[in-house]
């Protein structure tokens, strides 16, 4: 299903949403965390770095578990729902300026729906 707009909805409280999974399971968790691969650093320099690039109208929050373990550390920007895996603040720099201030994308870090999936159950 996708997200739309219906008449007589309100106005988008922001442009873009951003959640970034800082989720910790126990050490030796057979599908890793995000917090473990450094996401709550990446958070914060995110959340510092759009400060100071004056992005306005931008949300970045931190997220419980994205359900992307493996692939971690996961972030999502809606409303178009772009999921990306950033592990440096080079990375997230990127994401910053060609998704949130361009409006573009940085596909190398982009990850689809079978990325980092859970293993089905048998």
């Amino acid at each position: 299903m996708t997200a739309r707009v219906l008449p007589g909805d309100p106005p988008a409280f922001y442009e873009a949403h951003v959640f970034v999974c800082t989720n910790e399971r126990p050490a030796g968790h057979p599908r890793g965390c995000c917090k473990a691969k450094g996401s709550e650093r990446l958070r914060d320099y995110m959340k510092a770095r759009a400060k100071e690039l004056g992005l306005k109208n931008i949300r970045i929050n931190t997220a419980g578990c994205l359900d992307r373990c493996e692939i971690g550390p996961t972030l999502v920007i809606y409303p178009e729902g772009v999921w990306y895996q950033p592990t440096t603040t080079a990375e997230i720099d990127e994401i910053l300026t060609a998704h949130l201030r361009d409006g573009g994308r940085v596909e190398r870090l982009m990850r689809g729906p079978a990325d980092g999936a859970k293993p089905a159950k048998t």
